[in-house]
């Protein structure tokens, strides 16, 4: 994507008084119209009326090219990408444009009208491949949160028009001086087989800029790439010279110079990558461009960091305000004593980050961008709370100065700004009891360790994922005491965490593999009197009226450690052991259920986590697997936490499961049973007898009776009733199990004693279940449910994998972008072509999406409908390719010479069938005939094809005539004695013919 455009550092200017860049230029000059004397160039003294406004710089952009250019002005998509999994965060401003580019977009949307486009694309680069979290702060350029100015031309205008605007918009609206830009332009790469953009050079040099300024560089600078595959081309770079007065600085473009920074990229996208490496030009020419607002309001403002604009200079003194202390001075490295000037610049930015998302709908969580955002939250509230020393609420009380300076230009800042702050005071509360443990466990673990100067990666890593601590924050922490991270241990863990949740995400994966206690074991602690854990805490959680969820606190006496196979009363630091608790609200893997993550803690020791891999239910006794980080002995009292993110999520899954039985019943009928289930926090899995395969309609009607009780926001009653009583229930669901005496039941909307009431038909209607499992509280909170996959297992037994809430949203958004790239792909099969090339690739795209239909998290009834159309597409293709191939061949038969054993044409033969073809049907109506073929190709290549009569045999071969022919040619055949086909590559067609005919008269 065109790269983000934000300054680097620099150290303090020479000149003390560098007056702003002044805009003005007829109507749209007013936008940024200067005083008098102050417009162009470096003045005598700068002048604050003289600089202007980022939110007119941005408006001064956008009319530019809608007002004097014809472009349509679309508003920023939303930072989360629309139907683009791959992508965490939009980060660049193309993304929304993405089906333009590919020519996938709908026919009769609004985007396939697009020609002519400008807009301010909010942009978020934190996690994935564009990741910039780790930098904010430490400099004075890097953003997790920024914005992209870009004007597009989709099949409209290219380079030369592309470059007249830039250089119109730079050098006339905003006046910057000439002599201070530089220009970049692809230097072509021979190993590809690309030409030097010569054409991008001379347009710049068309437009004045001196040879001196216009500048070749490689691929790596100058050629840009959608992805792997998919449309690319040259880019051309505009180039800002801080300093200027008239020296040279082009040996500075492109070094990293904080002096000579980029400032706007174009990209001519005119080739597509192909699977293969290959580049072939697309049909249709794009512009798309990019230029941060950040860099741009920079230079416009002369100043040297993007911290010094006014896009930030308001919540920085906001910060200063509400926290006291000294103020921002834009210090990096050791002049920045104590981290305050870096911690001003992450709050900032992290703030406008926190503001924009949430805005957008991404709330901090537990996977994909929430994740991330979460981790932007926890950093920023760090360093407002140990290195700002600010009060509790700060972070969401800087929120109203993020709209003052964003809400004109993005409108839902405004109308969300209470949820915004609401959200953010939410974590912020959470994270800052967690922030206090983790620094007494940081301050405790660095005590101990002596002289080493590496912190130890266990610690660091139980802090990553028990309490949230991003790792970069944590290195943050211990450097300021001179010690590192452990790098190597923690990429280690890191690895083995990613092996660990690869395996419990696999769908046949029933049971975990945590400690279990041995049958001997067992009967010991039944000798010894041990009590059956009390598990009841598990369901000691509320829902309050703000629709959250409230898990009540659970404290417990260690009764029994478990290590290698043996009862023990001690455990000592470092070991692996099972903890066996008097009570526990920790929920151990049964009923299909995932276990429960979390910790333990020592009462009155609460800096030492006791991290819990895996909860197991064995004998009536729960066992926590932990890895002891010190000695843990029986009697120890320990307070319990677990990670509710993970817990709510696993009951928003069991109930939908409960939904989904239910729905299959309605839909298929009362014969279907469940033969299993498994649910975890991404996902559930459901088992079930079928005496048919299910439909597409019935997957549809599935869907939408589960929509209907969501949307109902039922209560789901739960209650421990005995056995003899629940099984007595009319329509009971039950599996094949020995259930609990007295047993508990979940009913979905209607009260337990309802459905207890002789004759009651109410389990008839509803989903009513013998459950161990934890649920919701009401239906509301499971929002969606998208069944992405639906197969046999075996006959009559099928199996369902099924997402909810925010991946169902998005597994269907998956969806509908895919069903859009098949209509659009079905109306050119069905609009039909005369050209060869043209249905080939119409048929490769339909292979394409062949290809990605069965791989792709998407509505399975939608997939089975995609999959259908793509099969009938794919067979009009094939018989359309053969059509052409018989017509190409047929026609250009006819223009052979009649009666020839040798044949020379200048016609093209796009392939080594087609040739041979003709070769075939030329001998057919030649009986005796002996025919050889050439087609030169465009690439050079030249195909080869020959067929020999019988009557020439064992003399005359056809497959050493073409032998003979190709390495003639440098190439190579085979084939037989009668057919033979080959390739070579000349220039020199009439000798290769001459060798062909003087092999053959050598022969005959």
């Amino acid at each position: 994507f065109p790269r983000l455009i934000t300054s680097p550092p620099a150290p303090p200017p020479l000149i003390t008084s560098l007056p702003p860049m002044a805009a003005a230029a007829g109507h749209m000059r007013g936008l940024l119209r200067v005083p008098p004397g102050l417009r162009c160039g470096f003045c005598r003294a700068r002048s604050a009326a003289a600089c202007p406004p980022a939110g007119q710089v941005r408006q001064a952009f956008l009319r530019f090219f809608q007002e004097q250019h014809g472009h349509r002005l679309v508003p920023s998509a939303p930072v989360r990408p629309r139907g683009d999994p791959g992508l965490l965060f939009v980060n660049a401003g193309m993304n929304q444009f993405k089906p333009i580019f590919l020519g996938t977009a709908h026919p009769r949307s609004e985007l396939a009208q697009y020609q002519r486009v400008v807009n301010s694309q909010k942009c978020v680069r934190a996690g994935g491949k564009h990741n910039d979290l780790d930098d904010v702060g430490r400099d004075v350029y890097h953003h997790t949160f920024f914005e992209m100015l870009g004007n597009w031309s989709f099949g409209d205008y290219f380079k030369e028009e592309a470059c007249g605007m830039a250089w119109e918009l730079l050098t006339q609206i905003y006046e910057i001086p000439k002599d201070h830009l530089y220009i970049t332009y692809f230097g072509g790469d021979a190993s590809l087989g690309l030409s030097p953009d010569e054409e991008s050079r001379d347009i710049w040099l068309s437009l004045g800029v001196p040879p001196s300024h216009v500048l070749p560089f490689p691929l790596r600078e100058n050629f840009w790439e959608m992805g792997e595959t998919g449309p690319c081309g040259p880019c051309t770079e505009i180039h800002y010279d801080h300093v200027g007065g008239g020296r040279h600085a082009a040996g500075l473009v492109n070094q990293d110079s904080p002096d000579v920074v980029e400032i706007w990229n174009l990209v001519f996208m005119q080739y597509s990558r192909e699977t293969d490496g290959s580049l072939r030009p697309l049909p249709q020419h794009h512009v798309d461009t990019g230029m941060g607002l950040e860099r741009l309001v920079t230079v416009l403002q002369s100043k040297r960091s993007n911290y010094d604009t006014d896009l930030f200079t308001p919540i920085l003194d906001a910060i200063h305000k509400g926290c006291g202390g000294p103020g921002y001075q834009g210090l990096v490295g050791e002049a920045d004593v104590g981290s305050v000037n870096m911690a001003y610049r992450v709050v900032a930015d992290h703030v406008r980050t926190l503001s924009v998302c949430i805005a957008d709908g991404v709330y901090p969580g537990m996977s994909g961008a929430e994740l991330v955002l979460r981790r932007i939250l926890r950093r920023a509230v760090r360093f407002c709370f140990e290195v700002l020393h600010a009060p509790p609420g700060f972070l969401a009380s800087l929120v109203p100065a993020v709209v003052e300076v964003l809400g004109d230009a993005y409108p839902e800042l405004r109308k969300n700004t209470d949820q915004i702050m609401n959200i953010i005071n939410d974590n912020e509360a959470a994270f800052l009891s967690s922030l206090l443990r983790g620094r007494r466990i940081i301050d405790r673990t660095l005590q101990q360790m002596g002289p080493s100067k590496l912190f130890p990666a266990e610690v660091a890593w139980s802090l990553y994922g028990n309490l949230g601590f991003p790792l970069d924050l944590i290195g943050l922490m211990i450097e300021e005491k001179g010690i590192q991270l452990d790098w190597a241990a923690l990429d280690q863990l890191a690895q083995e965490d990613a092996k660990q949740k690869a395996r419990t995400q696999q769908a046949e994966q029933l049971e975990g593999s945590g400690v279990r206690l041995d049958v001997h074991s067992l009967a010991q602690l039944q000798r010894d009197g041990v009590p059956a854990t009390d598990d009841s805490p598990k369901y000691a959680y509320t829902l309050g009226q703000d629709g959250r969820y409230a898990f009540s606190p659970c404290q417990a006496t260690v009764l029994m450690l478990y290590k290698d196979q043996s009862l023990q009363k001690v455990v000592g630091a470092g070991q692996h052991c099972g903890v066996l608790l008097d009570r526990t609200s920790f929920y151990a893997e049964q009923g299909g259920q995932a276990h429960d993550r979390g910790y333990l803690v020592r009462l009155g020791q609460q800096d030492v986590l006791f991290p819990v891999e895996s909860v197991q239910l064995s004998g009536g006794y729960v066992i926590h697997e932990v890895t002891a980080p010190e000695t843990l002995q029986a009697g120890d009292q320990v307070l319990l936490f677990v990670d509710e993110a993970q817990r709510l999520a696993c009951m928003v899954n069991h109930t939908a499961t409960h939904l989904l039985s239910f729905a299959l019943r309605r839909v298929l009928g009362d014969q279907t049973e469940q033969r299993g289930s498994h649910m975890t926090a991404e996902q559930l899995r459901f088992d079930f007898s079928t005496q048919a395969p299910v439909t597409t309609q019935q997957l549809q009607e599935v869907e939408g009776v589960i929509q209907e009780v969501v949307d109902q926001n039922e209560i789901v009653y739960m209650a421990e009733v005995p056995l003899a009583l629940a099984s007595g229930i009319q329509g009971l669901r039950t599996m094949d199990e020995v259930y609990p005496d007295p047993v508990r039941m979940v009913s979905v909307g209607v009260p337990i004693e309802s459905a207890l009431m002789p004759n009651s038909q109410a389990a008839m209607q509803t989903s009513v279940e013998l459950c161990c499992g934890t649920h919701l509280l009401q239906t509301g909170a499971v929002q969606d449910l998208t069944i992405t996959s639906e197969r046999q297992l075996v006959k009559g037994i099928s199996r369902i994998i099924a997402v909810t809430g925010e991946q169902a949203k998005q597994a269907r958004e998956v969806g509908q972008s895919l069903a859009k790239e098949v209509d659009s792909l079905s109306a050119r099969v069905k609009q039909g072509s005369s050209s060869l090339p043209e249905v080939q690739s119409l048929s490769k795209e339909v292979g394409h999406l062949t290809e990605v239909s069965p791989v792709t998290a998407m509505p399975q009834w939608q997939r089975r409908e995609l999959q259908a159309i793509l099969k009938a597409l794919q067979r009009a293709a094939n018989t359309a390719i053969r059509k052409l191939e018989i017509r190409q061949v047929r026609t250009q038969q006819q223009d052979l010479w009649q009666l020839c054993s040798l044949l020379k044409t200048t016609r093209l033969f796009s392939t080594e069938w087609i040739l041979m073809k003709v070769v075939n049907q030329f001998c057919d109506k030649s009986p005796g005939a002996s025919v050889l073929l050439l087609s030169p190709q465009a690439s050079g290549e030249v195909l080869c094809a020959c067929q020999v009569s019988k009557s020439a045999l064992p003399t005359f071969s056809a497959a050493d005539w073409a032998l003979a022919v190709c390495t003639h040619m440098g190439g190579n055949a085979g084939g037989s004695g009668i057919v033979a086909k080959g390739t070579g590559n000349t220039k020199d067609l009439q000798g290769a013919l001459t060798a062909a005919l003087e092999f053959a008269r050598s022969r005959l």
